[in-house]
């Protein structure tokens, strides 16, 4: 005879909830002794997960949460800010040596420079939009008397002050020196939060962002550098200093005084408080209820992976850093019109879903291999997919399970409709490059602000130049992706290859589908 408990859990409505948002030991603790005691536990957790996935996101999006799986959009403007370090390819090799001892001072170093820019950076008016890598991409918020453009200089030139400090420092008996180059575009480009209840993606589009990136590029270590049209709107506020191009850098020679410490800043939305205030069980229930609703449209925003390896350790405030072997995929997808700025109305919702349909199915294909879709940024040639496997969670096949999911992703690019824009058709395309070494995977920024898991290093960047060095519709693996993969691969072996940035020549392979083998 089988006998069924009538003790029915008061946890009931709200289980499949709590699931992705409770560590594993607590959710069982809970379900089996829901007592008040446990709940209170439960609530006090969920708001500690809420505190650490408000800092992973840009507060454009925490200020009006979207409801997940609804695209929305907008054309924003202001003064953009691009970051980029130099100097920090050595600093994480020579530290990968040292095994956790190396992955803890790196750590160190890399979240005081995170820290020391971001608080600069929230004390000027500025928004952290998103995290590249070791770099930033900031937003001034345009104001009626133009004046962000001025903000946005005088922060940059704090910051080159504050880089001062890594100039020169020591890790484990080695000397180091870090710098930063800046760069600066006043424009407009297009926001948007797209994706499905799953996985949603916040994305930034158009050139002002590639402006942006460009400036940084053109300017020097301990530098802002400026685009033309934001030399224009520098007025006689700065002396600058003309480069090729029309793009200029900005003299530092103010006092103290003159530049200050920080922006007046207009008031900005703050972090909700989750209050407690009934501890009957029923208050508690609902309490607990309430903080899910809160949770959900977040943790929308952050891989699952990731968001269990919050959640686990969401006790500990922080994620242990680490030198793990990774195999990194980027994708290049090409099509968006070029004239993306002159887009509006029923056009813009147009390309917003239809592109949200093809990043939503490319973020699947990853997961189903077991790979982690990290960012989606926006490159010189369109927009960029970053994906890892082997990081947070490791397989013996993680090359493998990367190839599969690149040329699954390369059908799915090829075979996806044309995205349309009023009698526009925008047919996408691919490029796609593998690599395989070691990478640092760590939780980078400011501990009490904005923050990420980021995966970072040499291997991260070779993959990227080999997304740029392949061809429409090309896949192109490095050796060390193409030696770590036990199954048989169709490829065309292509040797003494010479990569932008690199010295030396390699061989690489351009991936094959089955019926293609020559």
């Amino acid at each position: 005879m089988e006998y069924i408990s009538s003790e029915i859990s008061p946890l009931v409505s709200v289980e499949s909830r709590l699931r992705d948002l409770t560590p594993a030991k607590m959710y069982a603790e809970v379900w089996i002794n829901p007592s008040v005691r446990n709940l209170i536990r439960l609530f006090n957790h969920l708001r500690t997960v809420y505190r650490i996935l408000y800092n992973y996101l840009p507060r454009q999006v925490v200020a009006a949460l979207p409801e997940p799986g609804v695209n929305r959009f907008k054309w924003d403007t202001g003064t953009l800010m691009f970051t980029d370090l130099a100097g920090f390819t050595p600093l994480l090799e020579k530290n990968s040596q040292h095994g956790e001892e190396g992955a803890e001072a790196l750590h160190a170093v890399l979240n005081s420079y995170f820290s020391e820019m971001i608080q600069i950076i929230s004390k000027s008016t500025g928004n952290l939009l998103e995290f590249t890598g070791d770099a930033m991409l900031v937003q001034f918020p345009a104001d009626a008397r133009e004046q962000d453009t001025q903000q946005a200089i005088r922060t940059g030139l704090r910051m080159q002050r504050a880089m001062k400090k890594f100039e020169k420092f020591e890790i484990l008996g080695e000397e180091f020196s870090i710098g930063m180059r800046i760069g600066l575009h006043v424009g407009k480009f297009l926001t948007a939060d797209i994706g499905t209840p799953h996985r949603m993606e916040h994305i930034l589009l158009g050139g002002a962002v590639l402006e942006a990136k460009h400036a940084e590029s053109k300017g020097k270590t301990g530098k802002v550098c400026l685009t033309p049209e934001t030399s224009e709107r520098a007025g006689e506020h700065f002396r600058l200093e003309g480069l090729e191009e029309g793009f200029s850098l900005v003299t530092d020679d103010l006092s103290e005084k003159e530049l200050g410490d920080y922006d007046i800043m207009l008031p900005t939305a703050r972090m909700a408080s989750m209050m407690l205030f009934d501890n009957t069980r029923e208050g508690l229930i609902k309490s607990i209820q309430e903080a899910i609703d809160t949770l959900e449209p977040l943790a929308s925003f952050i891989p699952r992976p990731v968001l269990n390896l919050l959640v686990e350790n969401a006790s500990t405030r922080g994620l242990p850093p680490d030198f793990p072997r990774a195999t990194i995929l980027f994708i290049n997808l090409l099509g968006l019109p070029d004239d993306l700025e002159s887009v509006e109305g029923e056009g813009l919702t147009q390309l917003v879903n239809g592109f949200s349909r093809l990043i939503s199915v490319i973020n699947a294909e990853i997961e189903t291999h077991g790979g982690v879709m990290k960012k989606v940024t926006y490159h010189h040639a369109g927009p960029d997919i970053m994906a890892f496997f082997g990081t947070p969670s490791a397989h013996t096949n993680d090359s493998e399970r990367a190839i599969r999911a690149a040329l699954e992703i390369r059908k799915i690019v090829n075979q996806s409709e044309p995205i349309k824009i009023g009698e526009r058709d925008f047919k996408m395309e691919s490029h796609i490059g593998l690599n395989r070494g070691q990478a640092f995977a760590a939780e980078i920024g400011d501990k009490q602000g904005r923050r990420e898991f980021n995966v970072l290093g040499n291997t991260i960047n070779t993959a990227a130049r080999l997304m740029d060095f392949a061809k429409v519709n090309q896949i192109i693996l490095s050796e060390s992706v193409f030696d770590d993969v036990e199954i048989s691969i169709n490829v065309n072996k292509m040797e003494d290859v010479k990569l932008k940035g690199r010295s030396q020549s390699l061989t690489l392979y351009e991936l094959l589908d089955q019926e293609d083998k020559k």
